[in-house]
């Protein structure tokens, strides 16, 4: 299942939470600092955030799925592996948020870590979990590795260089496949956002200036290396037909993109409407220029790419 649509509700918890990345300590900051009732707080808002996650799935992602007998599903061919970044970043985002949020609220960065980094992995079990009561689905452990992975992100930054050097971004622009699917890639806008996997792309993004320091480029100028995939039909294969509509004839392939990006936390501003748009940024991929290599061989440049 692609775990993008509960990373939708993202910035319901960072407005919650009251995310921030103030100078981190390892060290207790007293009942001044504001320690007092952080993890019950933090507590509240994650119980509230997960509430309101599985409300959203259950009227959507499930509402037409039969329940069914637990069962396991071996998806890791799935769409290309987009579905295993999609997971990744899903549990990037909650583990980021999570722990830059209890820093936030008072926390020193080792509890910080300890308990807001496997957030995303922890909140996303459930789900797996609900994966394996519904038909068309299944628990995969798949899945929970790349979930894994996406919290492993987070906390091995912060313990190996203090910070979020590469940060984990998405970007998606509507693909031509999803309007000649008859449904099969979603129907709506939003709901090709999640189901349309060719429009997906997943990025690492750096600022330059962690890579070449300079006094050259601005701070928040960044390189951002991308994975998507297109030209899928379906999950594993492509499907020829769906309701006696005839799809156009696709070949699958990996894509492998070069671009530049914002690192928008480099931004600096005294707004606090301004940081908190700023904040609810972090995890988007700005529109620039852009080298994509596929895996048939092919190289193809864009003058602005989603």
């Amino acid at each position: 299942m692609n775990s993008f649509l509960s990373a939708v509700l993202i910035v319901w918890l960072v407005a919650g939470l009251g995310m921030a990345q103030p100078h981190l300590t390892t060290e207790p900051q007293g009942a001044d600092g504001g320690t007092e009732g952080a993890p019950r707080r933090a507590a509240i808002y994650a119980g509230g955030y997960f509430a309101l996650s599985m409300v959203v799935l259950g009227n959507t992602w499930y509402k037409d799925r039969e329940r069914v007998p637990f069962h396991f599903y071996d998806d890791n061919r799935a769409f290309l592996q987009v579905d295993k970044f999609g997971h990744a970043f899903g549990a990037y985002s909650y583990s980021y948020i999570g722990y830059h949020s209890l820093v936030g609220l008072g926390m020193t960065k080792n509890e910080a870590l300890l308990f807001g980094g496997p957030l995303g992995a922890v909140m996303q079990f459930p789900i797996e979990l609900m994966d394996g009561l519904y038909e068309g689905y299944g628990f995969s452990w798949g899945d929970v590795a790349a979930n894994a992975v996406g919290s492993a992100l987070v906390v091995g930054q912060e313990l190996v260089f203090g910070e979020q050097v590469a940060t984990y971004k998405f970007s998606y622009a509507p693909s031509p496949y999803a309007s000649d699917a008859d449904g099969l890639l979603g129907t709506g806008r939003m709901d090709r956002v999640l189901k349309d996997y060719n429009g997906q792309t997943y990025w690492l993004s750096v600022p330059i200036s962690r890579l070449a320091p300079n006094n050259l480029l601005p701070r928040w100028l960044s390189i951002a290396a991308g994975y998507g995939a297109d030209g899928m039909y379906g999950e594993f294969d492509n499907e020829s037909r769906q309701a006696g509509v005839v799809f156009p004839p696709a070949t699958r392939r990996r894509q492998f993109l070069l671009s530049l990006d914002v690192d928008w936390n480099s931004i600096q501003t005294d707004s606090d409407v301004m940081l908190f748009i700023l904040q609810a940024l972090t995890f988007v991929k700005l529109p620039f220029p852009a080298l994509e290599v596929t895996s048939e061989g092919m190289v193809r440049t864009h003058w602005l790419y989603y």
